[in-house]
């Protein structure tokens, strides 16, 4: 789980989009050809966002497993001849690779299958497999003495070494996401979007479906969406889920095996558990001229149930700054997030560029400014590259404590979970495409993603002045696309 900007929003070109092809032409494109490539990717979008684009990472940066964001098209993609004739399939791959500093590396897998029959439907499926390894912050502090922690499952130990950052060092998963979708055209005015989402790894297990109503207007050049999703998760931790703020027991300090177990077992509640989660979004997409269009959405979540990081840790302090245990942390459980995006795309008479601004807010205090902009640049028919910048902060939840003072009395709910706290991150990127002999449609992307966390006013006593509290993440992103 702690991987989590997601991948899913790193890897925002997955080869899934509209072909390069579709922009290549026999001469240079036209700005006017541009546009409608543009207008084609805008409105790709619309029901995505509608339908779930935030889902519940721990916020909006990446790398997110509860990013699960269904497949999902819009039926404008479809030819526009009135014909019941089923069109060639599309196919698209992806291969993905995120390798963080020192700590996780991903591996991702991505195949998209779509079918047009006649201009009206459109059919898409999408597999995903994942693999995730490395380590992973447990959330408690460096200490100028050599730290010890139980696994979770309660078998064996790991050791941290004076003056580092507490990692996990077993932080593995394989995750495989299925999901599908079918788009329909009911009248020149009307179309619709539905879709069904499964996701499983190891300890989480997610169900999704959605659907999105779209109505056309003003001579087709301005389109209102009305989303909904619904996503029910289950939670079965390894281990068990921790009792909130209970303490991590250890081998040693018992004489048997057994009365280890027996204390253990005190600190877990070993029945699975759930989460689920309402999503309703509201877009409007409209064409300014023949060289711009603009987009405006707002997205409501309702999650209830079960959001407690299960893995991850606080270190309770004396007044030195010394360990003198550590707390499972503990969430509320239940989460009411908002935000608002806007999005532009202009046509240029060699490419297209787009910005993007998205505000997220929620109930338990977080709160994110996202500032994102491409710039592609078409060489010649069969060649273009494109730039990408990111900007993301963050202000932290108002339970994030990067440690518990053991002078003071326990909060109700204390994570120490960088995620959720203060941050600022940085993604800067270049893509180039092109056309294979064969047709076949070719992407490579290469990524720097740098997260900066930094403190919310906490102040760092005793041996903590002289330690990294909140360490910096560093990570390269390659992927590498098809399009058949």
């Amino acid at each position: 789980m702690a991987a989590t900007e997601s991948v899913n929003e790193l890897k925002s070109s997955t080869g899934t989009g509209p072909k390069i092809g579709t922009s290549l032409c026999a001469s240079a494109p036209s700005i006017a050809e541009a546009l409608s490539i543009a207008s084609i990717a805008l409105l790709s979008m619309t029901s995505s966002v509608a339908l779930a684009a935030q889902r519940d990472s721990v916020d909006d940066d990446p790398i997110g497993r509860d990013t699960r964001v269904a497949a999902a098209i819009t039926p404008h993609e479809a030819v526009t001849l009135d014909t019941d004739e089923t069109e060639p399939a599309e196919i698209d791959a992806a291969l993905l690779y995120y390798l963080e500093q020192d700590r996780v590396t991903v591996a991702e897998g991505i195949f998209n299958l779509k079918l047009a029959v006649g201009d009206k439907r459109v059919y898409e499926g999408k597999l995903v497999l994942d693999t995730l390894t490395g380590s992973s912050a447990n959330g408690a502090v460096p200490q100028d003495e050599r730290q010890t922690f139980t696994r979770p499952s309660g078998n064996g130990e790991y050791n941290i070494d004076s003056g580092n950052t507490p990692l996990d060092d077993t932080f593995k998963d394989t995750r495989i996401q299925l999901s599908g979708n079918w788009a329909e055209i009911w009248s020149p005015d009307w179309s619709s979007n539905h879709g069904l989402y499964l996701s499983r790894e190891y300890d989480y297990t997610s169900m999704g479906i959605n659907a999105a109503l779209e109505r056309t207007f003003n001579k087709n050049n301005t389109q209102l969406s009305l989303g909904m999703a619904y996503y029910y998760d289950l939670v079965d931790p390894v281990g068990g889920r921790p009792v909130a703020l209970s303490k991590m027991v250890f081998r040693d300090d018992f004489d048997s095996q057994a009365e280890f177990r027996t204390e253990f077992d005190k600190t877990r509640q070993i029945a699975s558990t759930d989460k689920q989660t309402v999503d309703l979004s509201v877009g409007l997409t409209q064409i300014i001229n023949r060289y711009m269009l603009v987009q405006v959405s707002y997205n409501l979540s309702s999650l209830q149930g079960y959001m407690t990081d299960p893995y991850k840790v606080l270190s309770l302090l004396d007044v030195s700054g010394t360990s003198e245990a550590y707390l499972y942390e503990s969430r509320p459980h239940e989460r009411i997030k908002q935000s608002f995006y806007l999005f532009s795309k202009h046509a240029l008479s060699t490419g297209v560029t787009d910005l993007a601004y998205r505000f997220s807010h929620d109930d338990w205090g977080v709160s994110s400014h996202t500032f994102e902009t491409r710039y592609r640049y078409n060489f010649s028919a069969t060649f273009f590259g494109q730039l990408h910048l990111r900007f993301y902060r963050q202000e932290a939840a108002r339970f994030y404590r990067a440690f518990l003072n053991s002078g003071e009395g326990l909060p109700e709910f204390a994570s120490a979970d960088y995620r959720i706290g203060n941050m600022n991150t940085y993604t800067f990127g270049i893509k180039m495409g092109h056309s294979l002999v064969d047709g076949t449609q070719a992407s490579y992307r290469l990524e720097y993603y740098q997260q900066d966390p930094y403190s919310n006013g906490e102040q760092a006593t005793g041996q903590l002045a002289h330690h990294e509290l909140y360490p910096s993440i560093k990570a390269i992103i390659f992927q590498l696309g098809l399009s058949f």
